[in-house]
């Protein structure tokens, strides 16, 4: 019996230790954060969040107050909120010049295929006004009695 070797037997495969997502759902999901955060409710709800933290931690009671002037905790979260927004944004963007693309492809596709029946139906107009101009000039000739062919010498 032939000694076989480690390396022609596979390896069990490892149990991956990272989380597995579905980047489609991902990118949908990104998508519409960007397209939320680019409207005008976005602005007002984060208007409206910041006013309402600095007014409290100002104007609110002192045991109540949880992030004093400089407002270091509300510093902290519009970071993290700045941090995850700009990726999430760039993924959109980058899926949407995907489609983009795609979409200018399948364009570029239907732009041939329409200059090309173009080209076609010209060639086909062209031969027959040839033909029509040729048949005009036979019923002509019959009517008139004469041949417009060149005399044979």
């Amino acid at each position: 019996m032939a000694r076989v070797s480690r390396l022609e037997i596979p390896r069990e495969s490892r149990r991956a230790i990272r989380p597995s997502y579905d980047p489609e759902t991902f990118g949908r999901i990104s998508e519409r954060f960007a397209r939320f955060i680019g409207t005008a409710k976005f602005l007002v709800y984060m208007t409206i969040f910041v006013t309402g933290w600095v007014l409290w931690n100002v104007l609110g009671p002192t045991e109540l107050r949880w992030d004093e002037y400089p407002f270091i905790f509300l510093t902290l979260l519009l970071s993290l909120q700045a941090s995850y927004a700009a990726p999430l944004i760039l993924l959109a963007q980058n899926r949407q010049a995907d489609r983009d693309r795609v979409t200018s492809q399948e364009d570029r596709a239907r732009d041939e295929r329409n200059l090309a029946v173009t080209e076609f139906m010209v060639r086909e107009i062209a031969a027959m006004r040839k033909e029509l101009v040729h048949e005009i000039r036979e019923m002509l000739d019959e009517r008139l009695g004469t041949n417009s062919e060149p005399d044979a010498k």
